[in-house]
């Protein structure tokens, strides 16, 4: 590969290619296309970003793709040393014989590159050597903006290459929805640091880790213990339960770590960026705690070693307890010093304990196949099949049991996720993390399965340690390996000292150098110390930078190159020196191995998690891993952990869920694309898919409405009162007619989306918001109408607000505002105009919404997220709001000439109060239902469901129905019973049965005041003229139209006396829509009677259902 890379000819590589041999030009059978590797490795900032590279440095990592033009060939005439000459330039012959300048070219003086290095606007014109804009891919394109491995180079936007050519390119700055520096700016940010940092390769990083803290004391003095009571059989059966599950995790550790790339944090980083931050946040606390914990654990573990020599020698300072204190404090002091020192001290100092410790199996070892006469009174014979055959089955003593042996030898097999936790300082962590953690656990279960055999071939339970316990004459009764070897134990019915059973120190006494041990145990002891104490600051570090818990902000602060966690170190000491001088740590080591089982379960947990959600997103490059074999990895954890200990385990669960919760109510602002994400998709999906297979039933009809509201803020009255009936019952979507130019809208549209759509989450609307582009608003009313929704989950119903300014605006407006409701019964949909008698639209207010609490605190740090700024929104914003309570723009937060902390006046507060309304626990009132016409029940339906509300549930329902003078009581009695066979309650049944009364005089003459304006009047002008004004005008009333709906005229007026009359107090009321015929009634005869009808009164809300039944008495 490196001989064979087309060389770079910039000025600044030539060093770079003596390295490289002869610079290679293109030769015509070489292909286009030519694959460097490349190192992933930081670069500099002032040097060429695509240098050709130095040396082995570059055999890991990344690939770049060099473009090699095959036409041209291996040496041109007109080319002074041509292809093959060290200083040649290759040109770059193209199609026709144009010769392209490349962007090297552009840059470094003639020479010619044949990749990219910096994100200008020349960039892009080497895309198959022909000036095009669009880009060839690239690893670079795909980075976060943040990552310290090189710059981020944008990919030109779809506008650029498609919109028309009237804008500079990179005017819009960020690819999608990616935002931070600019990717020069990003490089000469993160580049200084990256001098000097340590990064560790596998063997280093992960192996020598996972090994150090996988083998514990337990190697050196519990394992002969072990095998002691349970037998060689089952000591290896324990060692491999133990394995299953650490490899199983294993497995999941890798598949998490090679699906994609792992920053610092490990088993914290791991499980949040793959369940989310609830889970991730939970573990991330208590598996930092416990690796804190852990530190103290081991080194009161060495400790008492120390303290057990000194005792022997007779040396102790003042007694044990204070010893190990005393000891464990100095210890913890000097791991302390070694980890600040860095990375680098920490790692050499791994190495060194590593070679001691290996050097002690060896002594052990050796020491097996040296059995000395002075050992055998101790127990030790040497390899003997007696003794393997005696010793191969159990024979457990004072209360122990397998699962509490188990449960004793299980912590040492933890402990495969040191290399996981410095993820952050590996170098290459997704080849690294696998490869470690794997080969760790192989070999530590091979060594404790040897070590296990081998002890229990060599020494006996039981010894006395007495030199005159031979056998001189042979007995009779003596049937242990002991006798046939001639030696007489069986005085140890009572209690002896020595043999598996009774001596921890057997490994000591087996070995060829006892005192190698010792340094063995200081070894195992003082490196899963150190590893933990490393572990815990870098997890806590990743944790406090996510902002999970804000509290924790300030351990979030690295120092150094390195970024070490300074302040996270000293909080691990202290905790680890708190629990050192205890001492007592037999109840909390039971505690640590559950939080560390906790966190395994959840790594397997993950990996089943992430492949259940089949999210495109996984796909991790390490392939031997299984969902259903992860999934029982995660049980089996689950089950260890109330085997080790019961409570602990009760505890672990009970912090686990707490913090969980916690964190779940906080709701951090992060998005990493987690698997509960995917999952939570996956289900509405098939769900989805699963509901449209389903006929819809009368009995589970719901209200599902789509909103005619514009931006949603604007008017937070409709929202608020569709919602007290479709929250948790209905789909609610809150429709959005952009007009104007299409360019200019489109842009809004997406800005808008995710604005609009966060300012719903916030208020705690369950809602969605859909904006259409149309060229007017019956366009738009119709693209929603028919398109708005999914499968069953679709509008059934239409809300708009009434159209309030509607005689002073353009009557085309009121046109198509009237069309909108025979669009909708065209459509089947059922049809709510709501009408406050303030108004609805607050758009016009804006400057003064913190006086809303429904308004964003601060909308200008939440835009970064979306990059939507109000302040700079254009002058002409096209987006008409679509609620047609006012021709209103959508809400763009104007500086007016009055300061936000002016008064408003009395108009507009009135209409601010009245927004507000329905966010209020509305009391003992009613809610009158005025159900006219049979619409089939939602007039009836809609006010039951506001009932079953907690804002609403003092409220009653009283309902009026319209009947004939002489059969009042009987048309009561018969509503009251199909109210009570819908089961709705209610307080009251009022029949009217002078609905058709002829209205008052002045009534009358107020609405032909009103309609005067819009009256054709073609009695009084020629057939021609008013043919023409009425086919210009098609909204004007005629007096033929006017004549023969004069009584459904009347009604609406003596309706609005009526409603004065009973319902004046009433909360809400909510009555039938009347109907007008298409084509028959002109629109401004049919809004004047929505006017008449509803003018004066408090909030009404007029419905007319599709006249299919959405209520049923039948079970």
């Amino acid at each position: 590969m490196e001989g064979k890379r087309a060389a770079p000819a910039s000025a600044s590589d030539e060093g770079a290619k003596d390295a490289l041999g002869k610079a290679l030009g293109p030769t015509p059978s070489q292909s286009r296309f030519q694959v460097d590797l490349v190192a992933e490795g930081p670069r500099k900032a002032g040097g060429d970003v695509g240098a050709a590279g130095k040396g082995g440095e570059e055999a890991k990592g990344r690939f770049r793709v060099n473009f090699v033009d095959p036409s041209a060939g291996g040496e041109s005439p007109g080319e002074p040393g041509g292809g093959g000459s060290e200083s040649g330039n290759v040109s770059s012959v193209q199609n026709g014989g144009d010769t392209v300048m490349s962007e090297g070219s552009l840059h470094s003086g003639g020479h010619h590159h044949y990749y990219y290095d910096t994100h200008t606007n020349t960039y892009y014109l080497r895309t198959f050597g022909h000036n095009t804009l669009d880009a060839v891919p690239r690893i670079d394109h795909y980075r976060h903006t943040a990552a310290d491995l090189g710059e981020k180079l944008l990919r030109p936007s779809l506008a650029e290459l498609h919109d028309e050519l009237d804008k500079e390119p990179f005017e819009d700055g960020y690819a999608n929805g990616e935002e931070g520096t600019a990717a020069g700016e990003a490089a000469v940010t993160y580049t200084p640091d990256s001098k000097g940092v340590v990064k560790f390769g596998w063997i280093k990083g992960v192996l020598v880790r996972c090994m150090l803290n996988i083998w514990g004391v337990m190697l050196f003095i519990r394992l002969s213990w072990i095998v002691g009571q349970a037998g060689i059989g089952l000591s290896v059966l324990v060692i491999g339960m133990a394995t299953v599950v650490t490899t199983i995790t294993g497995l999941s550790t890798s598949a998490i770590a090679t699906n994609g790339f792992v920053r610092g944090g490990g088993a914290y980083y791991l499980i949040s960026r793959s369940l989310g931050p609830e889970f991730g946040g939970a573990i991330g606390l208590i598996f930092a705690f416990a690796n804190a914990v852990a530190v103290a654990m081991y080194v009161v573990g060495f400790a008492e070693t120390v303290v057990e020599l000194l005792k022997e020698n007779g040396t102790l300072m003042i007694d044990e307890m204070n010893d190990i204190r005393i000891i464990g404090a100095i210890t913890v002091v000097i791991l302390l010093g070694i980890s600040i020192a860095g990375m680098e001290w920490e790692a050499k100092a791994q190495i060194v304990l590593l070679v001691i410790l290996i050097l002690a199996i060896g002594d052990f070892v050796i020491g097996t196949f040296i059995p000395l006469d002075s050992k055998k009174p101790k127990g030790f014979f040497g390899y003997k099949a007696e003794i393997f055959m005696e010793n191969f089955g159990p024979d457990f003593r004072e209360d122990e049991t397998f699962f509490s042996v188990f449960a004793i030898f299980f912590p040492a097999a933890t402990g495969i996720l040191a290399g996981a936790n410095i993820s952050g300082d590996l170098a290459d962590p997704q080849s690294a993390i696998p490869k470690g953690t794997l080969l760790a656990i192989l070999i530590t279960t091979l060594v404790y399965v040897g070590i296990a055999v081998s002890v229990g071939s060599c020494v006996v339970r039981d010894a006395t340690g007495n030199i005159n316990d031979t056998i001189v004459t042979e007995l009779t009764n003596c049937t242990a390996a002991a006798c046939k070897l001639n030696y007489d134990f069986s005085s140890c019915q009572t209690k002896c000292s020595y043999g598996l059973m009774n001596n921890f120190q057997v490994m000591s006494m087996v070995s060829g150098f006892a005192p190698l041990i010792s340094a063995g145990i200081f070894s195992a002891t003082l490196s899963s110390a150190l590893a933990s104490l490393v572990s815990a600051p870098k997890i806590f570090q990743a944790l406090c930078k996510d902002s999970i818990y804000p509290g924790f902000q300030m351990f979030a602060k690295g120092y150094g190159k390195n970024n070490e966690p300074l302040r996270g170190y000293i909080l691990t000491f202290l905790i680890a020196l708190g629990f050192i001088l205890i001492a007592e740590l037999n109840v909390i080591a039971p505690i640590i191995s559950n939080f560390f089982l906790a966190s395994y379960a959840l790594i397997n947990f993950s990996v089943f998690h992430a492949s259940l959600a089949k999210s495109p997103g996984w796909r991790p490059a390490f392939k031997y891993y299984n969902m259903w074999i992860s999934l029982i990895g995660a049980i089996l954890c689950c089950i260890v952990m109330f085997v080790i200990n019961w409570w602990a385990a009760l505890l672990t669960y009970v912090i686990v869920l707490g913090l969980y919760i916690y964190v779940t109510y906080k709701k951090p602002d992060v998005n990493w694309g987690s698997s509960t994400q995917a999952l939570t998709y996956l289900n509405a999906l098939q769900h989805s898919i699963r509901l449209s297979g389903v006929e819809d039933h009368v009995k589970n009809f719901r209200p599902q409405c789509l909103i005619m509201t514009g931006a949603p803020n604007a008017r937070p009255a409709l929202l608020h009162l569709v919602h007290a009936f479709t929250k948790n019952v209905g789909l609610m979507i809150c429709g959005h007619v952009h007009m104007g130019p299409r360019r200019q809208a489109m842009k809004e549209l997406t800005t808008d989306l995710a604005r609009y759509q966060r300012w719903l989450i916030k208020n705690k609307m369950k809602a969605f918001y859909a904006p259409v582009h149309a060229e007017d608003l019956r366009d738009g009313g119709q693209y929603l109408m028919q398109a708005a929704g999914l499968g069953r989950m679709r509008p059934n119903t239409l809300v708009v607000g009434f159209k309030k300014n509607w005689r002073q605006g353009d009557m085309r407006e009121v046109e198509t505002y009237i069309n909108l409701f025979h669009d909708a019964f065209d459509v089947q949909y059922g049809v709510v105009v709501i009408r406050l008698q303030e108004g609805l639209d607050i758009s016009h207010l804006q400057g003064q919404e913190e006086l809303l609490s429904s308004q964003e605190k601060s909308p200008c740090t939440k835009d970064v997220i979306v990059k939507v700024d109000y302040s700079k929104k254009s002058e002409t914003d096209t987006s008409i709001a679509f609620a047609p309570s006012s021709s209103e723009r959508t809400p763009t937060p104007r500086k007016d000439s009055k300061s936000s902390s002016s008064p408003l006046n009395m108009t507009d507060q009135r209409l601010l109060d009245a927004s507000s309304q329905f966010q209020k626990k509305q009391g003992k009132s009613n809610i009158d239902v005025w159900w006219l016409f049979d619409d089939g029940g939602l007039t009836l339906l809609i006010p039951y469901l506001i009932t079953t509300k907690k804002k609403w549930k003092d409220c009653k329902i009283r309902v009026f129905i319209g009947g004939k003078i002489n059969r009042i009581d009987h048309d009561r009695r018969a509503m009251a019973t199909l109210l009570s066979k819908f089961r709705i309650d209610f307080s009251d049944i009022m029949v009217l049965g002078d609905i058709n009364t002829k209205p008052k005089k002045e009534n009358i003459a107020a609405f032909e005041e009103m309609i005067e304006p819009f009256r054709l009047h073609e009695d009084d002008k020629e057939q021609e003229v008013a043919d023409k004004m009425k086919e210009d005008e098609p909204w004007r009333i005629t007096d033929n139209e006017l004549e023969l709906y004069k009584t459904k005229t009347y009604r609406q007026i003596r309706l609005n006396e009526l409603l004065k009359e009973h319902s004046s107090t009433a909360n809400i009321i909510v009555m039938s829509l009347p109907v007008a015929r298409k084509g028959a009634v002109s629109s401004a005869l049919y809004m004047a009677w929505l006017e008449a009808l509803s003018k004066d009164l408090p909030p009404i809300l007029l419905v007319r259902g599709n006249h299919q039944s959405v209520l049923t008495f039948y079970s």
